[in-house]
């Protein structure tokens, strides 16, 4: 049996992946706070950046976990294009979620299968992501420890798509998201503490990329496009601030109206 580290880095992966899962979850909550005050197709573009950053918050928490995922006697490889399956997985689940609570008009129902659907959507990208692992012996799992993983998806996935609907303001977005996010981390690292190892010694060359060649640059990337879409939603107005705008700018057009037809 294989000694399984959880976190080869100390805490450094541990926290990481949390800050990432934070973020993806409160800008997921703030693009949904946009998406149900606006209509047409700005609604449905907030509802497709919220599910992308939720969905890319949460698949970005799992991989910077799994750097710090080692097995005693064997080395670990990841199936690239299984890997990348995983993260289209994540975000067309959390997709579907979003999409079910922005457009139902029956907001419990939509709640209660978008929680649903979202979070084993969300169990499945993470055991995805695990049968994409390759290493020199079996990989077994307590199926208890499975099913307590997979409740915690859904409860969490409920959560958030409830806080969408509920949350308004900046400072409850800041606290819903600090919570999501550790209830994100808490599905991760029990359905980790599932996992048992058998190592088969072998010096054959494992298929697949290694964490560093292939997970943490797109980490890295999809972590980018966390913060520069955070920077995007923060700058861009919302549906309150341009309806101000626009009430102030209605006065100037009906003087400079009446000038106008002074004039002529």
């Amino acid at each position: 049996m294989g000694h399984l580290d959880h976190a080869a880095f100390g805490w450094l992966t541990p926290v990481l992946s949390y800050v990432m899962a934070c973020i993806g979850a409160a800008l997921g909550l703030r693009c949904t706070v946009r998406a149900l005050g606006a209509t047409g197709r700005s609604r449905r573009n907030w509802l497709i950046t919220a599910a992308s950053a939720i969905g890319t918050g949460i698949w970005t928490m799992h991989f910077v976990a799994m750097l710090g995922f080692g097995v005693s006697g064997t080395d670990i490889r990841y199936d690239v294009p299984l890997t990348v399956f995983s993260l289209l997985v994540a975000m067309v689940v959390v997709c579907a979620g979003v999409f079910a609570v922005g457009y139902s008009r029956d907001r419990t129902r939509a709640l209660l299968i978008g929680g649903l659907t979202t979070g084993l959507g969300v169990a499945s990208m993470h055991y995805l992501g695990m049968a994409a692992v390759r290493l020199h012996g079996d990989v077994t799992y307590d199926p208890v420890r499975v099913g307590v993983s997979v409740l915690i998806a859904v409860v969490a996935a409920t959560a958030a798509l409830w806080a969408g609907l509920n949350i308004k303001s900046p400072i409850a977005v800041a606290v819903a998201s600090l919570v999501m996010g550790a209830a994100v981390s808490s599905m991760h690292y029990t359905a980790m503490f599932a996992v048992s190892v058998h190592v088969t010694p072998s010096g054959e060359a494992l298929p697949g990329a290694t964490a560093m060649q292939f997970i943490f640059p797109l980490a890295v990337g999809l972590g980018s496009y966390l913060f520069l879409t955070s920077a995007f939603v923060a700058l861009s107005p919302t549906t309150g601030e341009r309806a101000a705008s626009a009430s102030a700018q209605q006065p100037v057009e009906n003087l400079v109206g009446r000038q106008q037809t002074r004039t002529v």
